[in-house]
């Protein structure tokens, strides 16, 4: 009975803490409805006076960016301010041809009377906070708008975000990614779907009630005060972002969320560039886990309630650990249930994550309804979406589980680029694209096997017990069958 007691044990407790990060999603949903109900009050800069317009640099850090770097240049040339107070740099890491290329069309942007800079470094140390910080010595401007090579801001992006500045306790203004390719396949529309939630119900949800969030990397802009008092960018995590969002908030800096403004950028097409983005990011949310807990916990500038969401939102990678320990072990679970009559009382913990599951899909359709629109059809569809995107999901567990480890732990890695592609139609061809990796992740493998083993699972609904089997944990399964297929299938035949 130690094996079965054990194996109950950390399946219960993997299921509670699903549950507290179900129940944190729920009040986020309840705030981010609240919030709705808001007048914005806050004051804002007049840029018609030309004495209230302040200097704004633009950074945009790049490496190897072939396939995306002169349509971010023509874009940024796009951006509507007066040029005497606008500064673009070019923070250029690249190994390969492409430094050439973008220096000949930074010249020629120069002609036109762009105050643009071409900045390369010999030491690349610190990766993209490395570069940001190096750019940052140099910066004219009082304020700092940052864009990864893959966004296009609008026109008008400046004029929509520098003005919620006035309020000389804002640090940051973010605003909401939007997806230029979020059709163009299923691996596509999954990742628009988990970044949407995030961009609605996460953000909105937190900032309206003065819970920190994050500066999301890329498409928002920081007071240059703000990131030199919260001690400059640094490079021992992977996500510089989260990690300088959170000692800017400790110094007590207020974040602007702006979920009206839209950057358009572009999701991965391939499942390897997948891959590497979201073990950067969660691998970089682990490490910022270990960074800042103590710090949140220690800081007497911030309430209970905004400590107990910050440690959760530190923590969000860390589900994808829980969600695979309860699918591992949900089988010999099944197994003990059929086994040991007087044991039967204690699996009601199972229903959590039934209630976990409903409480994801009531917050999620509130973020869908409010991007494509509420009715019978929509609602359908959302049905469909939210269990291709929970299956999906639970197959990058796998992946996603070695990054956090990996981050707890404290093992040092590189910096892995996302390789862009420029591709938003089924006519767009990635697969000359030479960015991608050509080998196959021994993790691949694995996730085969889990497949497998989930298929197994599916076989012991059948056969389990003496009552003509036991069906409970027959869809969990399923999806959890469908999405490690999804991923393993999908990592082989891309071949990258």
């Amino acid at each position: 009975m130690i094996l079965e007691t054990t194996i109950i044990v950390i399946y219960s407790f993997a299921l509670l803490l699903i549950f507290m990060y179900a129940l944190a999603q729920l009040n986020l949903l309840f705030n981010y409805l609240s919030s709705k109900k808001l007048k914005d009050t806050c004051e804002k800069f007049d840029l018609s006076k030309s004495d209230e317009i302040p200097f704004v640099t633009i950074q945009l850090p790049v490496y190897n960016e072939m396939y995306v770097m002169d349509r971010l240049l023509d874009n940024i040339a796009l951006i509507d301010y007066p040029i005497d107070k606008l500064e673009i740099q070019v923070l250029d890491d690249s190994t390969d041809e492409t430094i050439e290329s973008t220096r000949k069309h930074v010249e020629n942007l120069k002609v036109t009377g762009l105050d643009i800079q071409h900045i390369t470094r010999v030491d690349r140390s610190g990766f993209k906070a490395g570069a940001l910080k190096e750019g940052l010595k140099v910066a004219k401007g009082e304020f700092i708008a940052i864009f990864d090579s893959d966004f296009l801001p609008k026109a008008d992006w400046l004029k929509r975000t520098i003005p919620y500045f006035k309020d000389e306790h804002i640090g940051v203004v973010q605003t909401r990614w939007g997806h230029i390719n979020r059709n163009f396949s299923i691996l596509t529309k999954i990742q628009a779907f988990a970044l949407d939630a995030h961009f609605t119900l996460e953000q909105v949800g937190r900032n309206s009630k003065g819970h920190f969030i994050n500066f999301n990397g890329t498409a928002g802009i920081w007071r240059k005060t703000c990131i030199i008092d919260a001690g400059n960018w640094e490079g021992d995590t992977l996500t510089e972002d989260l990690d300088l969002s959170y000692r800017a908030q400790l110094k007590n800096w207020k974040f602007k969320y702006l979920e009206d403004v839209e950057t358009p950028a572009e999701l991965p097409v391939v499942i390897s560039a997948a891959r590497s983005q979201q073990f950067r990011w969660n691998k970089g949310g682990a490490e910022n886990f270990r960074k800042m807990l103590w710090r949140v916990l220690k800081s007497k500038n911030i309430s209970a309630k905004t400590k107990l969401h910050g440690i959760l939102h530190l923590l969000n990678s860390t589900m994808f650990l829980n969600v695979l320990i309860v699918g591992v072990l949900s089988i010999p679970m099944l197994y003990i249930k059929n086994e040991y009559a007087h044991l039967k009382p204690y699996f009601y913990v199972m229903s959590f994550f039934v209630v976990s599951t409903i409480i994801f899909f009531i917050c999620y359709w509130f973020m869908y309804k409010n991007i494509y629109g509420s009715g019978f059809k929509n609602f359908v569809r959302y049905v469909g979406m939210f269990f291709v995107f929970f299956s999906i999901a639970m197959g990058f567990s796998l992946h996603n589980s070695i990054a956090v480890l990996e981050g707890h732990w404290g093992k040092k890695s590189e910096f892995v680029r996302t390789p862009k592609f420029n591709i938003s139609t089924f006519k767009d061809n990635w697969k000359n694209n030479k960015y991608l990796k050509k080998t196959i992740s021994i993790h691949v493998i694995f996730e085969g096997i889990l497949m497998l083993y989930f298929a197994f699972g599916m076989y012991s609904a059948f056969v389990v017990g003496n009552q003509g089997g036991d069906f409970g944990l027959f869809p969990f399964h399923f999806m959890l069958f469908a999405g490690f297929g999804f991923v393993f299938f999908k990592s082989l035949t891309s071949k990258v």
